[in-house]
């Protein structure tokens, strides 16, 4: 007997987890609104300060009075870190696989709304981190709270619209909803499984259509990047990618001692480590504002200098001193015990890296100059690719966000080699290695 396709194929409407993409698509709005106003909030006040620290040096007496409130600011910061210092601190991201492996557990509404409140305090005073961290514990919390007290789900069903806010709280972060699903799977489950999967899919989509609604059509980072004229200098993209990689184990070791250099301050509360970078915000802003915060802006501003024509040397010496100090200033940030994410000062290094890297191959007679931009965002892709031990999530996550399709080989090759060289180092996910330094109660 012959089959017919009514045979095979499933009745209609009987998929059985329809009923949760649904509640995925709810966690997506809820998440893409609340994230939306994360993302406004913190836009605004970079670029206040930009006009704040030029004021500032022209009016050096009200330095004094800045650092006061810089003070008040780190005060009130550990008055909120203190109901739950170890869920509230960095991205957030270890405590949520933490949750997922049984190890850690928290009330998300409390977490959710004092995530919200002190990533503002310590991200909008210029703190170099990124807003990607709390925007995917807000997510994670949206969907554990909404799947607990309001869809009065399964303990299975919790666990999937929790992932469902990961992936939706990365989109709305980045308006990149492929690449939230994706850090969802490499980063978090690290597994396939079409019924999370797909819930995760419909959150970040309708997460992703929220930011759209309320913040505009642009990509986060538009960034419109032509294809590399010719075939690119692949002994070059190889050399990059090694020295990505070498740098990558590098944040990655650093970072990781971060915990134990600050655990040698008896004199200051964990709570209040804050104040520390706070403070140091003041002397970095009179240099230059615009090394200030995640960033977006110091990005475009790292790109805008790539296509003005300058003395080379002069600029490549600039993007070292550039380099150096968004280096260790991440690490004091990130160390310091506050609420916030990696993912953009680690593309705003990437950035850097690609910058120097493409005007030296500009001068060397290696690369062509409209290769520059290209190289920027192929070495963003590539060091965070390696650092996140997410290549793909990179990949992804780096063309969405700039809008840009072009020079795919080369970034994917780079990356690769990237997330290779630091493998072979010893690296690890670095929110894996981040979870096991935690103590969870």
């Amino acid at each position: 007997m012959v089959a017919r396709a009514k045979d095979v194929l499933a009745r209609p409407f009987s998929m059985d987890y329809l009923n949760l993409v649904f509640q995925g698509v709810i966690v997506g709005l809820i998440t893409g609104g609340i994230v939306s106003c994360f993302r406004w909030i913190i836009d605004h006040t970079l670029q206040l300060l930009f006009w704040w620290y030029p004021y500032l040096e022209s009016h050096l007496g009200y330095v004094l009075v800045y650092a006061l409130f810089l003070v008040a600011i780190s005060w009130l910061l550990g008055k909120l870190l203190k109901y739950d210092l170890t869920n509230l601190v960095g991205s957030g991201v270890p405590q949520v696989e933490a949750i997922l492996l049984g190890q850690n557990s928290y009330a998300p509404w409390q977490i959710l709304w004092r995530k919200f409140v002190g990533g503002l305090l310590a991200i909008c005073p210029g703190l170099f981190l990124g807003r990607e961290g709390p925007c995917i514990q807000m997510g994670a919390c949206v969907g554990q709270g909404l799947a607990a007290d309001v869809f009065k789900t399964s303990k299975k069903d919790q666990q999937t619209l929790l992932l469902a806010g990961v992936a939706a709280g990365l989109a709305a972060a980045f308006s990149a909803p492929l690449a939230g699903v994706l850090f969802m799977v490499e980063e978090i489950t690290t597994t396939f499984k079409p019924r999370v999967c797909l819930t995760a899919l419909a959150a970040a989509l309708s997460a992703d259509l929220m930011t759209l609604v309320l913040l505009g059509q642009q990509p986060s980072l538009a960034m419109y990047i032509k294809p590399f004229e010719g075939a690119p200098n692949y002994v070059f993209l190889l050399i990059l990618g090694i020295i990505i990689g070498i740098l990558a184990y590098a944040y990655q070791y650093v970072l990781l001692e971060q915990l134990y250099v600050y655990s040698k301050l008896n004199f200051l509360p964990q709570r209040y480590h804050s104040l520390i970078p706070l403070l140091l915000t003041i002397p970095l802003g009179l240099w230059n504002a615009k090394l200030l915060g995640g960033s977006h802006d110091f990005i475009s501003y790292v790109t805008d200098m790539s296509l003005t024509p300058t003395d080379p040397r002069a600029l490549l010496k600039l993007l070292v001193l550039f380099f150096i100090v968004r280096f260790v200033f991440s690490m004091v940030s990130y160390g310091a015990s506050v609420p916030g994410g990696i993912f953009m000062p680690i593309l705003a290094l990437g950035a850097v890296i690609g910058c120097f890297a493409g005007l030296l191959g500009v001068s060397a007679g290696w690369l062509e100059h409209s290769q520059v931009l290209g190289l920027i965002l192929i070495s963003m892709a590539a060091y965070f690719g390696a650092i996140e031990k997410a290549p793909f999530t990179a990949i992804v996550l780096l063309t969405e966000m700039a809008g840009s399709l072009a020079s795919v080989f080369p970034l994917v090759f780079v990356t690769f080699i990237a997330y290779t060289v630091d493998t072979l180092l010893g690296g690890r996910p670095i929110y894996t290695t981040l979870r096991e330094e935690m103590h969870f109660k």
